[in-house]
């Protein structure tokens, strides 16, 4: 017997309440901008700057027992990952210390160095830098416009592929739902004040194609019923398109979030943030791809008759009439 998480013929209204959903979407985009406008971002240290330090040891490494021993030096937010390469010999055993940077100065100083070093030698004795590196404000900075050039470039690719592909009216939905899905990630983030750097920057990317790829799905679907169905209002052509689709959205969703929530309990502290941005972004993706690009698309209205040009009049009709 297969495992049915939707029935077999479902008629659900998706948009008995279009204008509440879309309006809470809404209001939710503008209190996330209010959230990071008042209470910003808690940065990580690959955009807030600070100094990367190499050890290496003979013992293996104990990441929390590491934490724990700079936590008492007062240095702020310090990230340690341990660094595996299969061309390490048994003994040699690498992690990778980051602490942010510390205030009104570049980076931390020699006998701040030294310092970490007596703290995790008191540890293992046969610990090592192998290399210290600093990362400083303007560097800092460059990575914050890098990340936002990327995020924006992704979405006017995705406005481009999918106004080749359908028509204009598509394409804006498809990026609503898009910009939706960021801006909701980011006020999160900055609501819960988690640390964002680099790894939440591509699980944003991630969010971004895992979203389109529900959006398309559904899109297509919607073009092909408006081929078949020409005399059916918008309306209801997208609540069938969207219902003859919900079963396979609610399972690569829900298989995706078990897999996720795997990570997020069982893989520790280092891809936490990454792994929560994703749960929150299949959540909001699945969200969006029904009930804000979709209500953009009923709202905009499409061409009717696939079988005229593209540049017809029937393209910038309301697909369906507010009475």
């Amino acid at each position: 017997m297969r495992l049915k998480l939707v029935p077999q013929d479902t008629n659900v209204d998706f948009f008995r309440y279009w204008k509440m959903t879309f309006g809470a979407s809404i209001l939710a985009m503008v209190l996330s901008v209010a959230a990071f406008l008042v209470m910003g971002l808690n940065f990580g240290i690959d955009f807030r700057g600070g100094t990367s330090i190499r050890t290496e040891a003979q013992a293996p490494v104990d990441i929390a027992a590491y934490r724990g021993a700079i936590a008492e030096l007062g240095f702020g937010d310090v990230a340690i990952t341990e660094v595996f390469d299969p061309a390490f010999a048994t003994d040699r055993n690498v992690a990778m210390v980051r602490i942010q940077a510390q205030e009104g100065v570049e980076a931390i100083t020699p006998e701040q160095i030294s310092a970490v070093r007596d703290a995790l030698q008191s540890l293992d004795p046969s610990l090592t830098f192998a290399a210290v590196d600093s990362v400083g404000p303007k560097v800092s900075g460059e990575l914050i416009r890098s990340a936002v050039i990327s995020v924006v470039l992704a979405l006017a690719a995705v406005l481009f592929y999918i106004w080749l592909r359908f028509e204009w009216q598509f394409s804006v939905g498809a990026v609503a739902a898009l910009v939706h899905d960021v801006v909701l990630t980011i006020g999160v983030f900055s609501i819960l004040q988690i640390r964002f750097d680099l790894a939440i920057i591509a699980a944003l990317l991630t969010i971004v194609g895992y979203s389109l790829n529900d959006t398309v799905v559904v899109f297509d679907r919607v073009r092909e019923n408006l081929i078949k169905f020409k005399k059916r209002p918008l309306k209801e052509v997208l609540n069938l398109s969207i219902n003859d689709t919900l079963s396979r959205t609610v399972m690569t969703s829900v298989t995706t979030l078990l897999a996720l929530l795997a990570l997020f309990i069982l893989g520790g502290d280092v891809i936490r943030g990454f792994v929560f941005a994703m749960i929150w972004g299949v959540i909001v993706g699945t969200y969006s791809s029904v009930f804000v690009a979709s209500a953009v698309l009923l709202r905009l209205g499409v061409k009717r008759d696939w079988s005229k040009n593209a540049g017809d009049s029937a393209g910038t009709q309301f697909g369906v009439k507010e009475g």
